[in-house]
């Protein structure tokens, strides 16, 4: 469970929550609900949205709101000392050792790549397999990010869309001085309403999945160069130093028992 993601939008909210009470007090705090405004706003946004989408691209956007709350799963420098290890391995015993080993495997991406080894299919050919699935990994994170940053600036549009429809009937009603205050504030609120969706909600998820899709697709490189470096027959320890130039000065202690010497 990503806590960060909850605490922000909480935090966010209650943030929201404070300024408006403090601002207009508890009992007014009605000021700032609008059905018509939410149904403009929102409503306009959610479905300019969904006529730029296929159905399924768009059900998979609003349901990729909910991966900002997992935890990444990979820990790069256990990966990375599993990969050491697995070079030790193949270094002692052969590459067709790597076989059994590859059935301990959870991660799915890595299992594919050690078996592709394993089957004796050639360098170019294991990275070439391996690349395109990391580019279409990329590319279904994509999808996701590109529905919430399309969101994210559909949000403010139509809440603009609100507040002119607002204005309109503002204007129309001048003719009573006393309606001018309560309709300008009607029509400000529909403007309101696209930049909450747009910042407390669109931004920080398009934001969090680009984070969470750099980490994935680091790791995964991180993966390819290991075990293609396992295939060359490359000395382990050659190929912690190789691996740990992925990771920042401060991370790249692995642990004991990392790469061992020849012989």
């Amino acid at each position: 469970m990503d806590l960060a993601s909850i605490l922000g939008l909480v935090l966010c909210f209650g943030m929201l929550g404070y300024g408006c009470i403090n601002a207009a007090g508890i009992a007014n705090i009605g000021r700032y609900g609008d059905f018509p405004s939410a149904i403009i706003t929102f409503g306009g946004a959610f479905f300019a949205v969904l006529a730029s989408k296929s159905l399924s691209d768009y059900i998979a956007g609003l349901k990729s709101f909910t991966l900002i709350f997992k935890a990444p799963s990979s820990n790069v420098k256990e990966m990375i000392q599993k990969i050491i290890d697995l070079s030790n391995i193949a270094r002692k015993e052969g590459l067709l050792s790597l076989e059994e080993a590859a059935g301990d495997l959870e991660d799915e991406f890595m299992k594919k790549g050690i078996l592709l080894i394993v089957d004796g299919t050639d360098p170019e050919l294991v990275r070439g397999i391996m690349e395109t699935e990391l580019v279409s990994t990329e590319s279904r994170h994509k999808d996701k990010i590109s529905f919430w940053e399309d969101l994210g600036s559909m949000g403010p549009a139509w809440g603009m869309i609100g507040t002119l429809v607002g204005l309109v009937n503002m204007l129309y009603e001048m003719d009573d001085p006393s309606t001018l205050g309560p309709s300008m504030a009607v029509a400000l609120i529909t403007t309101l309403y696209g930049s909450l969706l747009a910042n407390w909600i669109c931004t920080p998820v398009a934001t969090k999945l680009k984070a969470n899709n750099a980490t994935e697709i680091m790791v995964k490189e991180i993966m390819i160069e290991g075990l293609l470096s396992i295939q060359a027959g490359e000395n382990p320890r050659v190929i912690e130093e190789k691996l740990k130039s992925f990771l920042a000065p401060s991370d790249r202690t692995i642990g004991e028992g990392g790469g061992e010497d020849d012989g």
